[in-house]
């Protein structure tokens, strides 16, 4: 089933651009604040959707202070929201509107734990209370997030039929380097054409850097994968990570987005021009070899993983 297209997808959810920016950067203390407030501008200036969360440090004010200055550029925005109960996730709801002079959220990615977990896998009052949100307009459309370690219970809910009507798709990190959603899960979603939206556009950073830099690879796994990974970059004919990497998320019709962060506008520049150029898919030799490397790391890694170790 790996290989096989996948069914045809609905979308795009709310009108999501291909490319959306990922503001963890923005909060990074370490960086001077006037710098992260030019860069939020720039995202703001490149038209696209921005994806956030007040667990960020302080990204939010900073995208306060940069949507203070052009509130008519302001961009729809994809929130984190959660966690563990109904009271939780209201109160994440309202913390960053508030933090952002905002009434409404476009998108929120729902990251559920505790009750909220287990009531979305057994189809309890959790549906409702996600339905509310819409009609309230509190929220307009939702995303669930997912796991290596957190998706049996997602896939449960979605051949059951519990996610119908509640949830628009799903959002996880996909690139080259990263699939973390379980083979079954990703089987599923395939064959339903259930859109997605791919987190972590190039998986921590360019594939040769990972490679052959030492401390470049944030975990040892993703070393091991960029040595697997690179010869068949280096055959792929891209003239840059970015675009491979854009050329293999966007080539599954029901991805409809793909999510990167950066701190540096020409890097900014380098990922949209990538997503804007990814109309072909790799050749389908190459996407097969990644869908191979990315199913075994999947059994032999990934859903073995101790949760949040990856």
């Amino acid at each position: 089933m790996s290989t096989s297209p996948p069914a045809a997808s609905r979308g795009p959810i709310g009108g999501v651009s291909r490319f959306v920016y990922g503001t963890t950067r923005l909060g990074d203390a370490a960086l001077p604040r006037a710098d992260r407030v030019r860069m939020a501008r720039a995202a703001m200036d490149a038209g696209v959707w921005f994806h956030t969360s007040h667990t960020y440090g302080d990204a939010l004010a900073v995208l306060r202070e940069a949507f203070d200055q052009d509130r008519a550029r302001v961009p729809k925005l994809v929130y984190k929201i959660g966690w563990n109960d109904v009271g939780e996730l209201r109160d994440t709801i309202r913390l960053q509107l508030d933090a952002l002079g905002l009434d409404q959220m476009d998108m929120g990615q729902l990251c559920l734990g505790g009750a909220l977990a287990e009531e979305l896998r057994t189809g309890g009052p959790c549906s409702g209370a996600f339905r509310r949100l819409r009609e309230e307009g509190l929220v307009r459309s939702l995303v669930l997030e997912v796991f290596p370690w957190t998706s049996a219970g997602p896939l449960d809910a979605l051949r059951h039929g519990l996610l119908d009507g509640v949830v628009d798709g799903f959002i996880f990190y996909l690139n080259p380097l990263q699939r973390f959603a379980s083979n079954a899960l990703w089987d599923e979603l395939l064959a339903r054409g259930t859109p997605i939206l791919a987190l972590r556009t190039v998986g921590g950073g360019d594939v040769h850097r990972l490679r052959d830099v030492p401390g470049a690879a944030r975990k040892p796994y993703l070393q091991r994968r960029a040595a697997e990974v690179a010869p068949l970059y280096e055959r792929s004919g891209c003239a840059s990570w970015p675009e491979f990497c854009a050329r293999y998320a966007l080539g599954f019709s029901q991805v409809q987005a793909t999510i990167g962060a950066t701190s540096r506008p020409e890097h900014l520049r380098a990922l949209v021009a990538a997503v804007a150029g990814a109309a072909q898919p790799l050749p389908a030799e190459l996407r097969d070899q990644l869908l191979a490397l990315q199913r075994r790391w999947s059994d032999e890694t990934d859903v073995r993983a101790e949760p949040w170790s990856m």
